[in-house]
Order: C-alpha cells, then structure tokens, then sequence
C-alpha cells in the first residue's frame, strides 16, 4: 500500500509498514493504548513522575529506508521529550528522580528533544527552534542507505541532524521518552522505503507470516531463512 500523506521529499516508493509500541520494552511508568499505538507516560496520581521513561517500537531496522511519525496529544513542557531511535541496548527507564534527555545520553541512542536539541553519545546542539504546540507531528526518517536520521516538524524538513547510522551494525529500533507527567504521544504514520529486488522480496514474504518463529518451517535455503531473521 502506497503512503499518499507522507512529506513529498520522502513520498517515492515508500509502502506502509506495521509495527507498534511494544509493551515487552518499555518503562513501568508507560502506559500503551489497547492498539498499542498511543503511549502515556506517568499518568499514576500519586507517583507522578519519578525520573525518565522510554518505550521501544516492536520493529528494529537494519536494512531500507524507514519513516514514521509521532503526534503530540499534548502540549510538551518539563525538563525532555524526545523522539528518535536506539538499538536494543538503549536505557528506557531512568528512576531515583533523573530527569535527563535519555535519547542520546549515550552512544545506543541518537534523539531529537521538543527544546530543539539533537542528543547522541551525551553531547547535544542546536538543531532547529522549540516546538511547545500540542498536536505538533515530528517525522523521523532513517534511512539505513546512507546513514542518516532527519527530522521533519509537521512536514517540514528540518535536515539532517545524525550520520553514520549505517555503521552500527545491531538493528535500530524507534523509541520515544518523557520525564513529564501525562504526556502523550501517538504513531500516525509509518512507512519503508526498499531499493533493491532482494528487499522487497524479503519484505514481501515476511509480511504473510504471522510471526518470524515460522521462518524455520520454510522451504527455502538456510541462507534465505538467516536474512530473513535478521530483516
């Protein structure tokens, strides 16, 4: 299916792409909506917020060129929201009262703040204006081809903020925190983008099998069942 809404600079071969926040990989003090598409994030009375929490997407990216974006239901404030992605081994809960950028705060994460900071490996700049609006739609478009994260706030681009992503090596997976109390956030879009015949044939047939333990049952080489495993 194509992605007619996508920003035009990244619309060309995109098809939708199915994945959502996963409830295994998150923070105690994230909620998911029952599609698993909104997260809330410390909404106990009591409690409120009591440092950093992070919810991880089911779906890591090794390969292609991947978009989504991330609606604000609220108007962000406090001390960090962030939309960006991490690899597996990216901190997704920060208790004790440690209200920090946790996107980014180490070399598993590269994050985009609502203040306007990129954040990787704890080093930050300056990387476009402050969004305070509620309903503000940050974009982040991975492409795994070159190597880039950028940005896009309500469909516009706003650059390339990260490099060198195609050198990591390990799958990176999209994720969002908050330090604030009652934030939350929704997926509206996500989409893929696949150059090569052998990617789309991959893609093709991961998407009619239920779930990726069936790979083993396939008759096709052991070689074709790694890759798709690791696709």
């Amino acid at each position: 299916m194509q992605c007619p809404c996508l920003p035009q600079s990244v619309s060309a071969g995109f098809v939708e792409e199915c994945w959502e926040w996963d409830i295994n990989a998150k923070s105690p003090a994230v909620q998911l909506s029952p599609c698993r598409g909104a997260v809330y994030f410390h909404i106990d009375p009591i409690l409120q917020s009591e440092g950093t929490a992070g919810v991880r997407g089911t779906k890591g990216f090794i390969h292609g060129e991947h978009y989504w974006e991330v609606k604000f239901l609220e108007a962000p404030y406090g001390t960090s929201v962030m939309v960006g992605a991490g690899t597996k081994q990216a901190h997704l809960h920060l208790g004790n009262y440690q209200f920090i950028n946790m996107l980014g705060m180490d070399s598993e994460s590269w994050g985009l703040s609502y203040k306007g900071t990129i954040w990787h490996a704890g080093q930050s700049r300056r990387y476009t204006e402050p969004f305070y609006d509620k309903a503000t739609i940050i974009g982040v478009d991975l492409n795994l081809y070159d190597g880039t994260m950028a940005f896009y706030k309500n469909g516009h681009h706003l650059g390339v903020a990260f490099t060198g992503l195609n050198k990591v090596g390990v799958p990176l997976y999209p994720i969002v925190s908050s330090t604030t109390a009652e934030t939350e956030l929704q997926l509206v879009m996500r989409s893929c983008r696949l150059m090569s015949l052998q990617e789309q044939c991959l893609y093709t047939v991961l998407q009619h099998l239920v779930d990726k333990v069936h790979i083993d049952t396939l008759p096709l080489p052991e070689f074709i069942r790694g890759q798709l495993k690791e696709f």
